[in-house]
């Protein structure tokens, strides 16, 4: 009883705050649209009784679906959110990689240190951190008086507002994702086995990307899971940081639910969203399966 308890509890969990929203959001994408509160017809109705689910799928189309393939704003949306989020994911690797090697190999009384200094950031509101970066890499902001102010730069440079400044605050939000689990997984390493490869002829160099880099794969498949999955979906930094010229899906779902307040599009942009997303998630759960099987 105690065990079904516990696996009852994350199921009604789920269902509460993922199922039941799922439905309610698919339900409106198979809705019209009317100039109403809320703004759409429902094609379901539930007060009617079966009478009412009949005359659903009797009725039952996929227009707004459709339409979502007819206007080419949104499969680039889609495909300019894949490809910001795997060039963001990227770059997080290649940042917190290093961070978390470095706090592996640590003195072991620097550690917590180190690891309150990561997570010191989510102390902070999201939103106010995002803010801070439009002060640091606007025209008069502080990376452009320091850059004047070493000499290294004639004129301000332009990173508000492009690409570079998305990816910057992408990096930044999501890099403790990407240490954490990667610092987890180096941590459990056994030391002895550098040893034993440098005492076998590798130098340090080699024995790094023999031993270490292979050993702490699930930490690296892990912290990419971690960042690629919301980065898809975000709004808030490409529309802060990203201005009107960053194309990202999150941004197009804002737009026509308060913009042009159209609910049964916009719900059906959010569901295939979800359909796309599932496919990393599966694939995340697998990986933890596997890590959990090799640990036990």
């Amino acid at each position: 009883m105690r065990r079904a308890t516990l696996i009852l509890l994350p199921y009604l969990w789920l269902l509460a705050l993922f199922l039941v929203p799922f439905v309610i959001v698919l339900k409106i994408s198979l809705s019209d649209i009317a100039l109403a509160i809320p703004p759409y017809t429902p094609t379901l109705d539930f007060s009617a009784g079966w009478q009412g689910i009949r005359n659903f799928f009797a009725g039952l189309d996929f227009e707004n679906f459709v339409f979502l393939t007819t206007d080419d704003l949104y499969w680039k949306a889609y495909l300019s959110s894949l490809k910001i989020a795997s060039i963001a994911t990227f770059c997080t690797l290649l940042v917190g990689y290093p961070i978390a090697y470095g706090m592996a190999n640590a003195p072991d009384h620097w550690r917590p240190t180190l690891m309150m200094l990561v997570i010191l950031p989510f102390w902070t509101s999201f939103l106010i951190r995002v803010y801070s970066w439009m002060g640091i890499l606007s025209t008069e902001g502080y990376l452009n008086q320091l850059l004047l102010g070493m000499g290294l730069i004639s004129e301000p440079l332009t990173i508000l507002n492009t690409p570079v400044a998305v990816y910057i605050g992408i990096v930044y939000t999501y890099l403790p994702f990407m240490i954490l689990p990667i610092y987890s997984a180096l941590e459990r390493m056994d030391g002895s086995l550098l040893e034993a490869a440098e005492d076998l002829g590798c130098s340090r160099v080699k024995a790094f990307w023999l031993i270490t880099v292979p050993l702490s794969k699930t930490g690296i498949i892990a912290g990419c899971f971690l960042v690629f999955i919301p980065t898809i979906g975000e709004f808030v930094i490409p529309s802060l940081l990203g201005g009107s010229q960053t194309l990202m899906i999150g941004k197009v779902l804002w737009e026509e639910f308060f913009n042009n307040r159209d609910w049964p599009v916009a719900s059906a942009v959010a569901v295939v969203l979800l359909l796309i997303l599932i496919i990393p998630i599966v694939l995340f759960q697998r990986n933890e399966q596997k890590q959990r099987e090799a640990e036990g």
